[in-house]
C-alpha cells in the first residue's frame, strides 16, 4: 500500500477534522459583552491579562480562567490588553510555528483571522505588545492586571495562593510568581502607570453567571449525576476506591470534558471522615457507606455534586438511622433557600425546621442524637456569612462581597454530619442557582433518599 506525504494527507482532510482555532463553548458576542462590562468598571484606566503559558508535560493545553473569561482564545502565552478610555481591546498572539504545526495542528495565530473569530479589534504579534505598552505609559494611568496566581483545570484560587505563599516561604525555592515578575516589568517599563489589582472587577463579573454560562454548569452537573448514578450501580463489596473514580473518569470522557473539575474523592469507610480524602487505594467493604464526590471541567465550567451510597446496595439499621435524619435535616435547608436574603436569614428558617424534625425523630442511640442536635447547633451559632462555596470556573469558585443571594449566582451546600468517636461522616453536595422566583438544584436528579439510592443500586430483573 502506498503512503502519502504527511502534508498531502493533512491538505486533503475536511476542515471540520481540523483543530479548532477559536473555542465552542460560548460564542464570541459573549466574550465582547465582557470586555464592554469591563471597560466600564475601568474608567480611563488599562487593563493586562496574561493568557496561559504551554505546559512542559505532553498534557492537552488549557487557558486559564480569568483570560478566557474575557476572550475565549485558547493560544498559549497570548495576552489582552483593554483600554477603558478608548473602549478599544488588542490581542497579542505569538506567531505561527509552521514546524509545531505540522506536528500538532495549527494555533490561532495574528492576522484577519484571528479578528474574524474573536470579534476582537486589533490582533498583533505578540513582540509588539512591549511599544505599545511603552506608548500608553507615557502618561499617568492606572493600570489593572491580575496579583492571584492563574488558575487552570483542577486548580482553584484559594489552592493556587497557598501554593504561591508556600513557595515564597520556602528558603530553597523562593520563585516570585508569574504575575509578580509581569507586574515589575511593567513597572520598569512603564513607570508612570499606577499598577492596581485586576482580580476584584473580574471577581465581581465572574460571581454572576450568565444564562449561557448557566447552561455549561448545568451540563457539567449533568455528567457528573451521571457519574454517581453509574457508579451506584456497579459498586460492590471487593471493588476498589481508584475503580468508583474510573467510572467518573469515563464518564466525564465519553461526554467531552476536558478533564476532572478536581481530584476524585472516593471513600470508603471510616476513610471519608478525611473530608478531602483522595488517595482512592482501599477496598470496599460489605456494610461500608461509600462517599463519591467528583465532576468535571465542562468546557470550562466546573461542578461539584456529592453521594454517599452502600457498597453492597442496602443501608444497616445504623446507617438508616443516621443518613435517615441527615437527609432530612439537609432537606430542611434546601427548602429555606429563596432569592435576594441573608444566608443568615435561610439559616435562621431551616433551623426552626430542624429542631422540629428532631423533637420528631425516633432515635436508638444517644450519640446518634448527639450527632444530629451538634449538627443543628452548628448552624444555630453560626455567624450565618455563607450557605456553601461558589461554582463557576473553579470549583471553589472566586469570591466577592455579596450580601443577599442574588439571581445567578451559584454555590453548593455541603454540611457534614459526624460521629467522631466511630470515625463516621456523612455528606451531601448539591449544586444551587438562585433564580428570580427561588431557586434551581441542577444535581436534583441524582438519588439522595434511602429509598432511591437502593432502587438504583438494586439488581435488575
Amino acid at each position: 500500500m502506498s503512503r502519502l506525504p504527511f502534508l498531502t494527507v493533512c491538505a486533503m482532510l475536511p476542515l471540520a477534522a481540523q483543530p479548532p482555532l477559536f473555542t465552542d463553548s460560548l460564542p464570541k458576542e459573549e466574550f465582547a459583552e465582557r470586555r464592554a462590562r469591563l471597560m466600564e468598571r475601568l474608567g480611563d484606566g488599562l487593563a493586562v491579562v496574561q493568557g496561559a503559558a504551554e505546559d512542559a508535560a505532553y498534557v492537552k493545553f488549557r487557558q486559564n480562567n480569568h483570560f478566557f473569561y474575557l476572550t475565549g482564545v485558547e493560544s498559549p502565552r497570548a495576552i489582552v490588553l483593554i483600554d477603558g478610555r478608548e473602549k478599544s481591546a488588542t490581542l497579542y498572539l505569538a506567531p505561527r510555528n509552521e514546524r509545531a504545526e505540522r506536528s500538532e495542528g495549527p494555533l490561532l495565530a495574528p492576522g484577519p483571522e484571528a479578528v474574524r473569530l474573536t470579534g476582537i479589534g486589533r490582533v498583533a504579534d505578540r513582540a509588539e505588545f512591549a511599544a505599545d505598552l511603552k506608548q500608553l505609559g507615557g502618561e499617568a494611568r492606572v493600570f489593572y492586571t491580575p496579583f492571584r496566581p492563574e488558575s487552570q483545570a483542577a486548580v482553584t484560587g484559594d489552592r493556587v495562593a497557598a501554593h504561591s505563599a508556600a513557595t515564597a516561604a520556602d528558603p530553597w525555592d523562593g520563585r516570585p510568581s508569574r504575575e509578580a515578575v509581569f507586574r515589575e516589568k511593567v513597572h520598569a517599563l512603564a513607570p508612570r502607570l499606577e499598577i492596581k489589582d485586576l482580580d476584584p472587577l473580574l471577581d465581581a463579573m465572574r460571581s454572576i453567571k450568565s444564562p449561557r454560562e448557566l447552561a455549561l454548569i448545568r451540563e457539567s452537573t449533568r455528567i457528573a449525576g451521571e457519574a454517581m448514578i453509574e457508579a451506584m450501580r456497579a459498586a460492590k463489596p471487593g471493588m476498589y476506591e481508584y475503580e468508583i473514580e474510573a467510572i467518573g473518569d469515563y464518564v466525564f470522557k465519553k461526554h467531552n470534558a476536558r478533564g476532572p473539575a478536581y481530584f476524585g474523592l472516593v471513600a470508603a469507610g471510616t476513610n471519608s471522615f478525611w473530608p478531602h480524602y483522595h488517595a482512592a487505594q482501599s477496598r470496599l467493604k460489605d456494610g461500608d457507606l461509600v462517599l463519591f464526590d467528583y465532576a468535571p471541567d465542562y468546557k470550562y465550567y466546573a461542578s461539584d455534586v456529592t453521594r454517599e451510597f452502600p457498597a453492597n446496595g442496602k443501608f444497616t439499621p445504623d446507617q438508616r438511622e443516621l443518613y435517615g435524619v441527615y437527609v432530612k435535616l439537609y432537606q430542611a435547608l434546601m427548602t429555606s433557600i429563596r432569592p435576594n436574603v441573608t444566608a443568615r436569614a435561610v439559616i435562621q428558617d431551616a433551623v426552626k425546621k430542624m429542631d422540629a424534625i428532631l423533637a420528631a425523630y425516633r432515635f436508638t442511640r444517644p450519640k446518634y442524637r448527639e450527632a444530629a442536635q451538634r449538627f443543628v447547633d452548628n448552624y444555630r451559632n453560626s455567624v450565618g456569612r455563607s450557605l456553601g462555596h461558589p461554582v463557576g470556573m473553579e470549583v471553589h469558585d472566586v469570591q466577592s462581597p455579596m450580601e443577599l443571594l442574588k439571581p445567578g449566582s451559584v454555590f453548593t451546600i455541603e454540611p457534614a454530619l459526624t460521629v467522631p468517636e466511630d470515625r463516621i461522616y456523612i455528606r451531601l453536595e448539591d449544586v444551587i442557582v438562585i433564580t428570580e422566583t427561588g431557586y434551581e438544584n441542577l444535581s436534583a436528579n441524582v438519588p439522595e433518599t434511602i429509598e432511591e439510592i437502593e432502587r438504583t443500586m438494586s439488581p435488575k430483573k
